[in-house]
């Protein structure tokens, strides 16, 4: 073959070779973008992470298997009084763990990377530069980095709820010491006096008892009265005490014979006092989930309130009706009703709303509040409708 010939076929190879390559450096091009756009991404990606990780209100702290510190941002370095964040790297936690929580460094070790929990939380206490100590919660997550596993660590001091614990539960022990001594040892003395009141009341009401004798009956008698009512904010304080929602057991109810089975007692008060005490009930059966022997209180103190307030010749008035799957329960009276100033404060503990009934009763400040929490355990709510002189309704409503 000639080359005249040879000629066209080695520039259209050369031509399809440049091609080739040129084809080649595009695409190396086109890799190059895609390298750079991903490492641009993550170099983005982390400087945003840099900036939450040092900004951070919390301390935050990347620490190895081992516990040494790798990284850990300003909050970490003031936390536990370091100067800056290289003087601190390098470190292992447990040197500045509380000599009695170095073992929680080596439970939250344990359950990080020997079970392999992705994240674990701990309340425990570190001790700074100074040599003082503070409590903090430990949130930590393992997560891979290159070859390795790595933990992210947050530390949020929770000094001040620590103290605010330890301060609620001082408090609760010496309740709990006050009421003991108020419900077990104060109840024997006043048991005594009642005794001993009732021997002196039978003596002095012998025929032959002489005037002399007949006021002492009278002074007596205000003393089993006092005794009576201190019995009963005994009896209170004790049942307040008692209230557990997780012992509250309820069962489904029929509200209806409840009532009917409550009310006989009221009865005949009502009557001593010249009052009618009437029962208006549904014609359909009526339930309710709830604890019957600890729900019976909220009837007792409404009812029993109705009857202390309303004057003689007046009404009292339960009610019970059910309307789009809740219940409701109402006690009325006709009595002198209740200032709307003191309406707002009704329900609390020893209430300045408590006040003594048309017949000189007294009032312990604690039935409505206990009315209020058995109604909350039962996940009801009450409430009271009243104006002064014109009588009151408290209502209740259950689920």
């Amino acid at each position: 073959m000639s080359p005249s010939l040879e000629n066209p076929l080695s520039l259209e190879q050369q031509l399809e070779a440049l091609r080739e390559e040129n084809r080649c450096l595009r695409a190396g091009q086109a890799v190059a973008r895609a390298h750079q756009a991903e490492s641009d991404s993550e170099e983005r990606h982390n400087a945003r992470f840099r900036t939450v990780f040092d900004n951070s209100p919390f301390g935050q702290k990347i620490i190895t298997p081992d516990l040494v510190i790798r990284q850990a941002n300003r909050a970490v370095v003031n936390m536990l009084g370091f100067a800056d964040e290289s003087s601190l790297v390098g470190h292992r936690i447990q040197e500045f763990a509380h000599p009695d929580h170095r073992a929680d460094w080596a439970f939250l070790q344990e359950r990080l990377w020997s079970h392999k929990l992705p994240h674990f939380t701990l309340e425990t206490c570190l001790v700074r530069t100074d040599g003082s100590s503070f409590w903090c919660q430990v949130t930590s997550i393992r997560f891979p980095d290159g070859a390795e596993e790595l933990g992210y660590t947050q530390l949020e001091d929770i000094g001040d709820r620590k103290a605010l614990e330890l301060s609620l539960k001082r408090l609760y022990d010496a309740q709990e010491t006050i009421l003991h001594l108020v419900t077990h040892d104060l109840k024997t003395p006043i048991a005594h006096i009642q005794l001993l009141t009732d021997l002196l009341q039978r003596q002095s009401d012998a025929p032959s008892a002489t005037a002399a004798a007949q006021e002492t009956a009278h002074y007596l008698a205000l003393i089993r009265r006092s005794c009576t009512e201190a019995d009963k904010l005994l009896k209170d304080i004790l049942f307040l005490g008692s209230l557990e929602a997780n012992l509250l057991k309820k069962q489904p109810t029929d509200l209806i014979a409840f009532l009917e089975e409550r009310l006989p007692a009221h009865r005949l008060a009502a009557q001593h006092k010249g009052l009618h005490l009437a029962l208006e009930l549904p014609a359909q059966a009526v339930q309710a989930n709830l604890n019957a022997d600890v729900f019976g209180r909220v009837v007792d103190n409404l009812v029993s309130n109705a009857l202390k307030f309303t004057p003689a010749g007046g009404r009292v008035t339960v009610g019970l009706q059910e309307q789009q799957g809740r219940v409701l329960l109402r006690v009325c009276d006709t009595g002198i009703g209740i200032p709307e100033a003191l309406q707002e404060e009704l329900f609390e503990k020893f209430s300045t709303s408590a006040r003594p009934g048309v017949g000189g009763e007294a009032s312990t400040g604690l039935g409505l509040f206990i009315t209020k929490q058995i109604v909350q355990l039962h996940r009801g709510k009450v409430w009271v409708e009243s104006e002064e002189g014109a009588g009151a309704c408290f209502f209740v409503e259950l689920r």
